[in-house]
């Protein structure tokens, strides 16, 4: 029972601390080379990164310190249930900041690449669950079919 308790606890977790849906740390390697970014694109990428770097550490610690909080809320015996709503309502809104922080990153970073180059980010891209529990290829609006919807 803990094991599974500690899964249900930290899958979320986990996937907080990703970047916004398929857009992975890619201006750092082999993917950033294949894009042919230019020296102005690899220089803009960097600044929009350094100019987020700060901020998106401290909603990371905010995220972990909410969880933190969290677990130690449903640790208690017996269960102090406001506390734990309380824990519960803080660790949503540190979660919606960071989302938030990495969408408004990746978009500022979309904007110096060229349709070409994003389609090409796209492609590489890993397959993220969607909403209603499919299989999606690529970050939202990428025009690919889910499995829930190719069965339709």
């Amino acid at each position: 029972m803990g094991k599974w308790f500690f899964l249900i606890l930290a899958l979320p977790w986990m996937l907080s601390a990703q970047p916004p849906r398929g857009i992975g740390f890619w201006w750092d390697g082999r993917i950033a080379k294949d894009l042919n970014l230019s020296d102005e694109q690899s220089r803009q990428i960097y600044a929009t990164v350094g100019e987020y770097r700060s901020r998106v550490f401290d909603l990371r610690q905010t995220v972990d310190k909410a969880e933190a909080d969290l677990e130690q809320a449903f640790n208690e015996d017996p269960v102090d249930q406001r506390k734990a709503n309380d824990a519960i309502e803080r660790l949503a809104a540190a979660r919606a900041d960071l989302t938030r922080t990495l969408s408004q990153m990746t978009l500022k970073m979309r904007s110096v690449l060229t349709a070409q180059q994003w389609q090409d980010l796209r492609k590489r891209q890993p397959t993220w669950p969607n909403r209603q529990g499919g299989r999606r290829h690529g970050p939202p609006g990428s025009g690919k079919p889910t499995s829930q919807e190719q069965q339709k």
